[in-house]
């Protein structure tokens, strides 16, 4: 069941998403929803700010102010169960009834999920570039950084060495 089970996004009074979640995550426990609705997410950021005093200010903001994402398996049960809950005020979709689940990318860009990336080659490894402007140039792997999705590659460029950050799997080792 789980492998049909798509994130969609609920539309919510302004400042009721931690509500809203709490709500729904009671709800899914006392009626034994947890195979059909099996996850809620309020997308944040850390934002720091400076004051005019000079002090330094860190705290989490809603990315998307109004809004909750729920991974469920939709049906009408799980519509109603969302639908009816204090604070919603409906999916985003086409229509009210009718929500539109999110992209695989869209979940991916907005950070609710991550794509597990296996990393075939190590620092030090020749590797060649898959895309980009730099398609088909092969370099050396300086640094590797899987939480950023990065990779640093000592390119060659008319005749000098250049350091140039990829996305893991923007490039591919090269078979010796």
């Amino acid at each position: 069941m789980a492998e049909t089970a798509k994130w969609y996004v609920v539309h919510t009074y302004s400042g009721y998403e931690n509500t809203v979640k709490a709500t729904i995550e009671k709800t899914i426990e006392s009626r034994q929803l947890q195979d059909q609705i099996l996850a809620i997410s309020i997308p944040l950021e850390t934002v720091t700010e400076i004051t005019e005093s000079g002090v330094s200010k860190t705290y989490d903001r809603k990315v998307f102010p109004g809004y909750v994402l729920v991974k469920m398996v939709y049906s009408d049960d799980t519509w109603h169960v969302i639908r009816n809950i204090r604070g919603v005020t409906g999916f985003v979709g086409t229509s009210s009834n009718d929500p539109t689940p999110l992209t695989d990318d869209e979940v991916y860009q907005m950070g609710v999920e991550k794509r597990e990336i296996v990393v075939n080659y190590a620092v030090g490894d020749s590797v060649r570039i898959l895309d980009g402007p730099l398609s088909s140039f092969t370099g050396v792997v300086e640094s590797i950084d899987v939480d950023k999705n990065s990779v640093s590659v000592i390119v060659c460029m008319f005749g000098r060495e250049t350091p140039v950050e990829f996305e893991l799997d923007q490039v591919e080792v090269v078979s010796p």
